[in-house]
């Protein structure tokens, strides 16, 4: 590891359980492929961002919906990129790039203004009073990701925490760049339902989807 990489100190998970052997060969085949070259990160043409893509079915979802977007995903997590992986095969999708490995790496290769919309669906919430600077939704990122969208871009955020709700509604306010243009219990449009939200439902945690404009 570079000292580079050694600037941010990142504290979810890497890893879970074992990759099955297709995951392994999608992981050591089809993941050099699609990187992000942080060199060279950005394709062209509109380009949508998702940060912490799960299992990838959102992000799927809307590549499909969307072919003439170009998607990047960024997720650390090993198992769920290559479940990304195996959904970009079986689908045969053309249009997403994958950075599998800390955000904010990226976010400080990509140019300004470079961004039409952003997801942070389902962050890891921290709920931990001391662990609440570790929450991606911060001072430092939302400087960023207002750099990074293009004027009127969105900023979309859903939670099930109503602790993390309000933290961003909070954050986004005192920095001032963002609008809030919808606080909904209704879901984005041409959304798909990820595994996470239906268990958050089935146990009686109600999500909210928060849209931002760019100011």
């Amino acid at each position: 590891m570079s000292e580079g990489k050694k600037r941010f100190q990142y504290y979810g998970r890497r890893s879970g359980k074992t990759l099955r052997r297709h995951h392994l060969e999608l992981m050591e085949g089809l993941l050099p492929k699609l990187r992000v070259d942080l060199e060279n990160p950005l394709p062209a043409g509109e380009v949508w961002l998702e940060i912490g893509f799960g299992g990838g079915e959102h992000l799927a979802h809307q590549a499909v919906t969307f072919p003439d977007v170009n998607f990047i995903g960024a997720e650390p997590f090993r198992n769920g990129v290559a479940k990304l992986l195996a959904l970009i095969e079986e689908k045969a999708i053309g249009n997403i790039r994958i950075h599998d490995d800390d955000v904010r790496y990226l976010l400080e290769k990509l140019p300004p203004a470079s961004l039409s919309k952003i997801f942070v669906l389902y962050p890891d919430p921290w709920p931990k009073k001391r662990h609440h600077d570790r929450r991606i939704v911060n001072a430092d990122t939302l400087k960023q990701f207002h750099a990074l969208l293009k004027p009127d871009g969105l900023l979309l955020f859903a939670s099930d925490i109503d602790d993390y709700v309000e933290w961003t509604l909070s954050e986004c306010w005192e920095h001032g760049g963002f609008e809030l243009v919808n606080n909904s219990a209704e879901p984005f449009e041409n959304w798909l339902q990820t595994r996470y939200e239906a268990k958050a439902k089935r146990e009686g945690r109600k999500p909210s989807y928060l849209r931002f404009c760019r100011k």
